[in-house]
């Protein structure tokens, strides 16, 4: 299953974050927006459990990330 990550950083840290998250095997792609949001992650992942395990073990842990917002992506 795909998802997209919506992230918020904190001011100062978003290069080491999104550096940090592109060491990740199961993060595809990771860009920095402008918005409500500070970067976007598309994360591949097994099942609903594993993405999950992946957002509080690998993402949510990061220094510097204070909130994610995850987006399932539906194929029609």
């Amino acid at each position: 299953m795909k998802a997209f990550i919506l992230i918020n950083i904190r001011p100062g840290e978003i290069t080491d974050v999104i550096r940090h998250l592109k060491k990740m095997p199961q993060v595809k792609d990771v860009n920095m927006t402008f918005g409500p949001y500070d970067a976007v992650a598309i994360v591949q992942a097994e099942d609903i459990n594993d993405l999950g395990k992946i957002l509080a073990s690998g993402i949510q842990p990061i220094p510097g990330v204070e909130e994610t917002l995850t987006c399932l992506a539906v194929e029609l």
